[in-house]
């Protein structure tokens, strides 16, 4: 395991004193990392049912939760390191039942039990963690607690800028029990270049290797494009049963 320098600076995205600093800076205002809800509509609605229950990691005062509510999703739980944004975004949404915010560290989620939740889904979140000094630690702790939090046949969303060779190491590991599917989307300002026309769509999982790596000869037409892994974890007890059937 190695740390992510692909898209770090300077700034400590793991510590909760950047945060609140930045979210005063904000003054209440909103923004929503790498994609809007616009544009990831399609994979949310496609993996996690309206009456999922869903946990928001790292929301910052980002709209996305927002958004899915007015599109219908009845239960999500928003978590941030940062008391500036959960106190900001507890005033803002105190009469939106749907929407329930907390102070919390992806790296010890404990105040849930096992099991807690149908889908996570994290913009960001963990690339943050990503930039630290201690990011094999701080990765490896979150992503157990995503699995932990995980109900059999729930999926975890991760939205990112880190293309396979960095992410894979991380969440194709055999303790978490997850089938990975591989979406790559360009940014939201991103356009062809003049004379280029695309026949892709975007709505379809990418091919990958054994390895989970993108095809040596696959070309990404936005080279800052962000990588949508959507990771499913599987029912140990349905995969024992299919096994004890075969044996």
């Amino acid at each position: 395991m190695f740390r992510d320098v692909s898209s770090c600076n300077t700034y400590n995205y793991g510590d909760a004193l950047y945060w609140d600093a930045r979210y005063v800076a904000e003054q209440g205002g909103a923004f929503d990392w790498y994609q809007r809800y616009s544009s990831l509509r399609p994979f949310v609605r496609k993996y996690v049912p309206t009456a999922a229950r869903v946990l928001m990691v790292g929301c910052g005062n980002a709209l996305m939760s927002e958004d899915m509510v007015q599109d219908g999703y009845e239960d999500v739980m928003n978590i941030d390191i940062s008391s500036v944004a959960i106190e900001v975004m507890r005033r803002k949404y105190e009469h939106v039942p749907q929407l329930k915010y907390m102070l919390m560290d992806v790296r010890d989620m404990s105040f849930f039990p096992d099991e807690s939740f149908d889908s996570i889904i994290d913009k960001g979140t963990l690339d943050s963690l990503m930039c630290g000094s201690d990011a094999p630690i701080s990765s490896a702790r979150m992503l157990g607690e995503v699995s932990r939090l995980l109900k059999p046949g729930g999926t975890y969303m991760l939205i990112t800028y880190g293309d396979p060779t960095v992410r894979m190491p991380h969440v194709n590991r055999p303790v978490y029990n997850w089938k990975i599917e591989l979406y790559v989307i360009p940014r939201p300002d991103f356009n062809s270049p003049a004379g280029c026309s695309s026949m892709k769509s975007y709505l379809e999982p990418v091919p990958t290797t054994e390895k989970g790596l993108l095809p040596p000869d696959f070309v990404l037409e936005d080279p800052d494009c962000h990588f949508i892994y959507v990771c499913k974890k599987m029912d140990e007890s349905k995969i024992c049963t299919h096994l004890s059937f075969k044996s």
